[in-house]
C-alpha cells in the first residue's frame, strides 16, 4: 500500500473553507517543510473530535501529558497553510497509541469509490498517510475541530439535520408543518 509518514508532526489542524452549507473541510499536518493536506467530511471532523475528547483523558489518567509538548501544542497555529490542494479524499481515519514513544498514530486512508465493473485485483492500492502526533496536539485538534464544526449551519432540534436558510423539511414531522397554538 503506497504510504507516507510524517514523523514527528510539528503542526496539525482541521479547518473549513467557504460559507456554512458550502464548506470544504481539510485535515492538514506538517513535519517541518513536508506538508500533507487531506480532504475530509464535516462528519469525520466531528467524530474525530468527539472520539479524542473521550479517549485522551483516559490516556492521561495513566500517563500525564508532557508540559513542554502541551505548551508547544497550545501555541501552534491552527489556520490552514497554503496550498490547499488536497493530496487525497479521506475514506477512513484510524487512531492507535504507541505507548513506548507516547505518540498517537493517525492513519488516513484514501477514499476509493467501488464500481461493480472494477476488478479488485486491478484496482490501485489506496494512498495512506500516517501522522505521528503528541497527545497535546490531538487535544488542541479536538477542541479546534469541534469549534470548526459548530460554526456551520444550526441543527434542527427535532431531527438533528442542518437547517437551510431557504427552509427545512424535517423528517421528524413526517412532512407536516409544526402546529401553532
Amino acid at each position: 500500500m503506497p504510504s507516507r509518514d510524517l514523523d514527528p508532526v510539528t503542526r496539525l489542524t482541521a479547518d473549513a473553507v467557504g460559507e456554512p452549507g458550502q464548506r470544504t473541510f481539510y485535515l492538514q499536518a506538517a513535519s517541518g517543510a513536508d506538508q500533507v493536506t487531506l480532504l475530509v467530511e464535516k462528519e469525520q471532523v466531528r467524530r474525530l473530535a468527539e472520539s479524542l475528547q473521550t479517549w485522551l483523558p483516559e490516556l492521561a489518567a495513566d500517563r500525564p501529558e508532557d508540559p513542554g509538548e502541551a505548551a508547544a501544542a497550545e501555541a501552534s497555529r491552527l489556520e490552514l497553510a497554503p496550498p490547499l490542494e488536497p493530496d487525497f479524499r479521506v475514506g477512513q481515519l484510524q487512531l492507535s497509541y504507541d505507548g513506548e514513544r507516547d505518540r498517537v498514530v493517525i492513519v488516513a486512508t484514501e477514499y476509493q469509490a467501488e464500481d461493480e465493473d472494477d476488478d479488485p485485483l486491478e484496482s490501485p492500492e489506496p494512498l495512506q498517510v500516517r501522522l505521528f502526533v503528541t497527545r497535546p496536539q490531538l487535544r488542541v485538534l479536538a477542541r479546534h475541530g469541534a469549534q470548526v464544526v459548530a460554526r456551520g449551519r444550526p441543527l434542527c432540534p427535532l431531527c438533528g439535520n442542518p437547517l437551510d436558510p431557504a427552509g427545512h423539511i424535517c423528517p421528524a414531522l413526517n412532512g407536516h408543518r409544526p402546529s401553532t397554538t
